[in-house]
């Protein structure tokens, strides 16, 4: 019998009221192994009320006894880290090891989390003027919600709600119904961690979740990490209903190699920021812009029997380099879009079409791509693939190469290699993109900074996780405060000042 994920509320399994289930496929087989439920209004209505039941008790916490629960949760973890690896790979198809380390950066945010108390402290000034002191703090914002998608199941709701509960907030995760096992067996760790019911709810489905999240006047703000256009949408309908919204969206990350570049390591760094995880990445790196003609013909030369070479597999394969996409309308996707880029002109030098695996001919597989010779005006340039297809964008000069990139409508991440240390302070300085990478291909920040990107690749005025995130998830609030032995006799009708 298929297994049924239904949703986490007030501390317990519910299904949705409806019958309504979206599949769940092993994309390595191809074979559909859930169903997941499709919650509406309803669901969201239950999931609000418990975290509002929940907010109470632990926004009055205080901050260290909050951060203790933090600590518990991280050691589980720390200790089921192999497990939570194995629900990715088996939904996502991501290999194992890959899917361990997306684990791990997830509990550094985890760790930064349980660092809270320092972080809300607030300040305190005494005689700002006769007699009065000012003080400020950040206060939480309420119930906070999350939408994450498919490609980081177990991180990327973990960049959001240790730090929303650490700071006082209540939380509902919409996660992704494609790969929905890994952020629900977070939730039951969370729940051995001892959390109150309710703190932390899981709520499954579709776009009908989705809108009910946004246009729920109990949820005080949204995060999102997705494609732009549904950025743009959630940023959209979730402000016209007052709430905080922060929406991360998609990208086209370049990489410069000039030409004084370790060519073996430039290729080393583009081989697995570009087809890591099948693609599936938004801060893979999908254009190599090589400075020069010989830069470029060395660059080709070196990938692409790197690309030939590439072990493609099921998670379950130690030896593999690469898994399978998410599904297989994600696969076709990808398939439309290196057909694009042959009717454009583009030089096709490895194709990844085709690929089949005895034992697994119904998986979603693909090899990895590579184009040459690509233009701006290319759809294959212009668009965000998330899929193993790199485009080489060649530029004559180092400048043709920094006003490439800064003309692109994305500005998620982007790199330079090269040993030249003013051309890479340069780089830092102009690049017009939120992160940047020298000799570092996939520049996603310490949990101590904060991921964001520029342009359409973020929608709102925070970043995620970091300062930026526990700022997302407080407000402040500033009180001055003057006892009576140091209060004037009469009215004053003057603006207060500070003399």
């Amino acid at each position: 019998m298929t297994q049924t994920i239904t949703n986490r509320i007030a501390g317990a399994a519910v299904r949705a009221a409806g019958r309504d289930t979206t599949p769940v496929f092993n994309p390595a087989s191809g074979e559909e192994i859930a169903r997941v439920v499709n919650s509406g209004a309803s669901e969201i209505d239950d999931a609000v009320d418990a975290a509002r039941n929940a907010l109470g008790e632990w926004a009055a916490m205080p901050a260290l006894k909050r951060a203790r629960f933090m600590f518990r949760f991280k050691q589980l973890l720390d200790e089921h880290a192999d497990d939570l690896a194995r629900e990715i790979s088996r939904e996502h198809g991501k290999t194992h090891d890959d899917a361990l380390g997306e684990v791990q950066r997830g509990i550094e945010v985890v760790d930064f989390a349980c660092g809270i108390p320092a972080l809300l402290k607030g300040s305190y000034s005494r005689n700002i003027a006769p007699a009065l002191d000012s003080y400020s703090d950040r206060q939480p914002l309420g119930v906070v919600a999350g939408i994450t998608p498919f490609n980081f199941p177990a991180m990327v709701p973990m960049w959001m709600y240790p730090i929303a509960i650490a700071c006082g907030n209540t939380f509902i995760l919409k996660p992704s119904e494609r790969d929905p096992s890994a952020p629900t067996f977070a939730w039951e760790l969370f729940q051995q961690a001892d959390f109150p019911d309710g703190v932390l709810n899981v709520v499954h489905g579709g776009k009908q979740a989705v809108d009910a999240i946004l246009d729920h006047r109990g949820i005080a703000a949204v995060s999102f990490v997705g494609s732009t256009p549904v950025a743009e949408y959630v940023f959209a309908r979730g402000t016209a209903q007052g709430k905080r919204v922060q929406a991360l969206g998609g990208a086209k990350n370049h990489m410069i190699v000039m030409p004084d570049a370790d060519m073996d390591q430039a290729s080393d760094a583009l081989m697995g920021a570009a087809f890591g995880s099948a693609g599936e990445r938004c801060m893979a790196v999908s254009v190599a812009v090589p400075v020069g003609g010989d830069t470029a013909d060395r660059l080709v030369e070196n990938l692409v029997p790197r690309i030939q070479a590439l072990k493609i597999g099921p998670s379950t394969d130690a030896q593999a380099q690469m898994g399978p996409l998410i599904t297989r309308q994600h696969l076709e996707k990808v398939t439309g879009h290196i057909e694009k880029g042959v009717a454009e002109g583009a030089d096709l030098k490895v194709d990844g079409r085709g690929v089949s695996m005895q034992g697994y001919e119904d998986g979603f597989f693909i090899g990895g791509s590579l184009f040459d010779h690509v233009t701006t005006d290319m759809s294959i340039y212009r668009e965000e693939i998330f899929g193993p297809v790199l485009s080489v964008a060649r530029a004559g000069t180092y400048d043709e190469a920094v006003a490439m990139i800064n003309a692109h409508e994305f500005a998620n991440g982007t790199a330079i290699f090269t040993r030249d240390g003013d051309a890479a302070r340069d780089f830092a300085e102009r690049i017009e993109v939120g992160m940047v990478g020298i000799n570092v291909p996939i520049p996603v920040p310490a949990a101590s900074h904060s991921f964001g990107g520029w342009k359409r690749s973020l929608f709102g005025d925070y970043a995620v996780y970091g300062p930026e995130g526990v700022n997302f998830y407080t407000r402040l609030k500033t009180v001055s405060a003057r006892w009576p032995a140091g209060i004037r006799s009469g009215a004053e009708f003057t603006f207060p000042s500070l003399e």
